[in-house]
């Protein structure tokens, strides 16, 4: 069995006025995360882990930041497209584990319905 291993990372500062999407989830917050998609950094950083792990590039190859068709994307998108490459390279998901870094708001609360989401 051949095993690989991707490794993503994303970050994006909070804006005033933006919904806040985070793994999938629309949350309540005062801010979103501001971006040219919808600025979900726990799918970004999967997609990103995924396309790397079969050497497939990465988010920005697929999805540039300056193209007009993903203004205000709905990240799911991207990580189906990263799903897909998987499958053409012959590999299957079998694993993943992110990191969410944040002081607000409290993750802890949703984040059963969030594995649920990315899952």
């Amino acid at each position: 069995m051949d095993i690989r291993i991707g490794y993503g990372w994303d970050s994006h500062a909070f804006k005033a006025g933006v919904p806040l999407k985070i793994g999938g989830l629309s949350i309540d917050h005062p801010e979103g995360l501001a971006g040219h998609s919808d600025g979900d950094v726990l799918l970004h950083a999967l997609t990103d882990a995924l396309l790397g792990a079969v050497s497939a590039g990465d988010i920005g190859s697929f999805f540039p930041p300056g193209d007009p068709r993903w203004k205000d994307a709905d990240s799911t998108i991207f990580l189906n497209l990263a799903m897909e490459e998987i499958q053409n390279a012959g590999y299957r998901i079998v694993n993943v584990d992110t990191t969410l870094v944040l002081d607000a708001p409290k993750i802890g609360p949703i984040s059963s319905e969030m594995r649920e989401r990315v899952a």
